[in-house]
């Protein structure tokens, strides 16, 4: 079954509309060796870098499976009716000043939608944008140069950006790029669909996505889905920062929820691994394509000196990645030819004596590989190629292929210095299925990346996110008694307490409950901030005063009795990010709790195991465990808790806007967590 954008992506004919930036659509079209039809239309020229020209789109021989549309903003929209009407396959709009540019050159957003209108259900790519480069079958709708060649096999790069599309084109580490695309405004066509299609490509190996925002949550998370379904990994470089619904700044999730935390949190629930630079993303997409997902962090490496070997641990104590310790029969297979001066270590310094001796190099590699290692690698800087002959380095590359045929390991080539892996070494090396890896620090990156999403694959497909969107309407905070209450319904423990609106009722009611209480403000965000919170009060007298001071502020206040003492303070919250809708926030809990910083985002709905992890994961995850003497946490009932919210959040998703439990007392094991705190931010619909 044909695709929607099938015509577009892989066209057999091209349409080019426009001046200068379509001739060079058509120049660089037969550079690089397109063997369908390229139909230039200008009305007043006869020809196009030696192609007849035509006058009009209703006039092309037939209707394109593609165009690159290069005329102004004005002028790109009667384009784009016309190829529209004429049944064309798709186009891409190069024009910028749309709903980028609204308030800098006119309305450009109403200009859009002109736009949209006139595509219909065509296709179409940006505006804004330089179209696409397929490697593949040699069309291009790209009006600038290019590093790309053509490939039977590679990697997809799409991109928001032109211009880091086109850098990227331009890289010299042997990654085999074999479809590179833009997608500007994304007006309507976005990432997500044109990565989807692509995937379908048996000819693509892995994607790259360079995201500036993700327009369509559920689209990337199907895109995702399908990612895992043909094994085809997909690598994000994410730019810019989300956000954070702050409108109901009452607690202290939103903050902790800030930035991009909520994205980092998708991208990890989907098993789609996200670098922080450019060369991280490069090396991530060659070594995927090579080996695609590694089955842990085990690692081994091998040098040939002692410097190369430490800074390489160094670089690997950066991420999860493990230097597992060989055992003693391992270590002797690889003595039988490195000998007794050599010490068998993991990473192992080698030394010269064998170097360019292939047999030699060949069995102390096999020796280490055997070991069952998730990647193997060799360190190799080569010469400078144009003052130095790198021959001899060539032994070590057999070496390597030699040994990785002999065990079956997967095997990389790792050059300390992004200089010293030249582009057509790099070329033979992939070509032998050993990974030639750029730049240490890179190239760590990279084997950390493959070995995470290989672990996030392994594991259970996550259930489909909670709906994004919320309901309209105005928000409302509940009090912390409403709040408790609502909670408690779902099985979350809270103090026994009651209300009181008066000095007497505030007495009789820690009377009823039993001394030592606590008084509380009711319907206070921050109590503690505006001193209205009374611990530990034992008797009568002291009651009577704290409640006669809050009350003095405030209409009435909550008596609880005193919970504790807790072996930890945990923060639960939920906070609705813009992108990926409801979140949820676990934190070291307290007054300290935006001091120290320390939290966990989940996207929902989640599991109890994932919630176990995240908590363990904390820095006040040590104090669960007994720290220092302090006996072992009710980890147990601290999940329970945390899953007794996500209950709520799930029934409630679409009204809730926030809600923070803060904090969640984590008492000594078999005696519960008991939520000492809470406020829930909803949306009323307007009646």
């Amino acid at each position: 079954m044909e695709g929607r954008l099938d015509r577009l992506l892989r066209p057999r004919s091209i349409a080019v509309i426009g001046g200068d930036a379509a001739r060079r659509v058509v120049e660089q079209c037969r550079r690089f060796g397109f063997d369908g039809e390229i139909w230039p239309v200008h009305p007043r020229h006869e020809e196009v870098d030696g192609l007849p020209c035509f006058p009009s789109i209703g006039q092309l021989p037939n209707a394109p499976d593609a165009a690159f549309v290069g005329v102004n903003r004005h002028a790109s929209v009667e384009v784009v009716r016309a190829l529209a009407q004429r049944g064309a396959g798709g186009a891409v709009c190069y024009a910028s000043g749309f709903r980028e540019a609204v308030g800098a050159v006119g309305d450009g957003a109403d200009l859009q939608r002109d736009l949209l209108r006139a595509a219909g259900a065509m296709p179409l790519i940006g505006p804004n944008c330089y179209g696409l480069i397929n490697a593949l079958d040699g069309a291009l709708m790209w009006p600038d140069q290019h590093g790309l060649e053509r490939r039977e096999k590679g990697v997809a790069i799409l991109a928001q950006s032109s211009n880091i599309a086109l850098n990227l084109s331009m890289q010299r580490r042997g990654l085999p790029i074999a479809f590179l695309g833009t997608a500007g405004n994304q007006a309507q066509t976005d990432l997500s669909e044109m990565a989807l299609a692509l995937l379908h490509d048996p000819r693509i190996t892995v994607l790259g996505l360079h995201i500036e925002g993700i327009d369509d949550i559920a689209a990337f998370e199907t895109l995702a889905r399908a990612s895992r379904r043909l094994t085809k990994p997909v690598v994000t470089i994410k730019v810019g920062k989300s956000e954070q619904a702050r409108r109901a700044a009452m607690t202290h999730t939103a903050s902790l929820a800030g930035d991009d935390a909520a994205i980092d949190a998708f991208f990890r629930r989907l098993g789609v691994a996200r670098l922080r630079t450019l060369p991280e993303f490069l090396e991530t997409l060659k070594l995927l394509h090579v080996h695609g997902p590694l089955a842990g962090y085990d690692i081994c490496s091998m040098s040939c000196s002692g410097g190369e070997a430490a800074i390489v641990a160094d670089a690997a104590n950066r991420h999860a990645l493990r230097f597992r310790a060989l055992e003693e029969d391992q270590k002797r297979v690889v003595k039988r030819t490195l000998g007794d001066i050599v010490t068998v270590d993991n990473p192992l310094d080698y030394h010269t004596f064998i170097w360019g001796d292939v047999e030699r190099m060949t069995d102390a590699f096999a020796g280490m590989m055997a070991a069952g290692f998730d990647l193997s690698m060799v360190v190799l800087d080569f010469p400078r190629d144009d003052r130095c002959d790198d021959r001899d380095w060539m032994a070590t590359v057999e070496a390597t292929a030699a040994a990785a045929a002999r065990t079956g390991a997967k095997a990389a080539l790792v050059s300390s210095l992004a200089e010293t892996m030249p582009d057509r070494r790099a070329a033979e090396i992939m070509a032998l299925g050993i990974a030639p890896l750029c730049e240490l620090d890179a190239a760590m990156a990279a084997i950390d990346a493959a070995a995470w999403i290989g672990e996030a694959w392994a594991g259970p497909l996550p259930r489909r996110l909670l709906p994004v969107q919320g309901s309209s309407g105005t928000i409302a905070t509940l009090t912390e008694w409403e709040s408790k209450r609502r909670l408690a319904g779902y099985g979350l423990s809270v103090p026994d307490g009651r209300l009181a609106r008066t000095v007497e009722e505030a007495v009789d009611a820690a009377a009823s409950l039993g001394l030592p209480v606590v008084a509380k403000g009711s319907g206070i965000a921050h109590k503690t901030e505006a001193g209205a919170v009374r611990l530990n009060l034992r008797s009568a007298e002291e009651v009577e005063r704290a409640a006669a001071e809050i009350l003095a502020t405030c209409g009435e206040l909550v008596v609880e009795r005193m919970a504790g003492p807790a072996c930890a303070e945990i923060l639960v919250g939920a906070v609705r990010d813009p992108v990926a809708g409801v979140v949820l926030v676990l934190g070291s809990g307290g007054v300290l709790v935006e001091l120290v910083g320390d939290r966990q985002v989940l996207t929902l709905p989640t599991t109890a195991e994932v919630v176990r992890g995240a908590l363990m994961a904390l820095k006040v995850g040590k104090m669960l465990n007994g720290y220092r003497g302090g006996g072992p946490a009710d980890i147990d009932a601290a999940v329970d808790a945390v899953m007794a919210l996500c209950a709520y959040i799930e029934d409630h998703v679409e009204q809730l806007e926030e809600l923070d439990v803060n904090p969640l007392l984590v008492l000594p094991e078999g005696q519960g967590a008991c939520a000492v705190d809470a406020l829930i931010s909803m949306r009323e619909e307007r009646t």
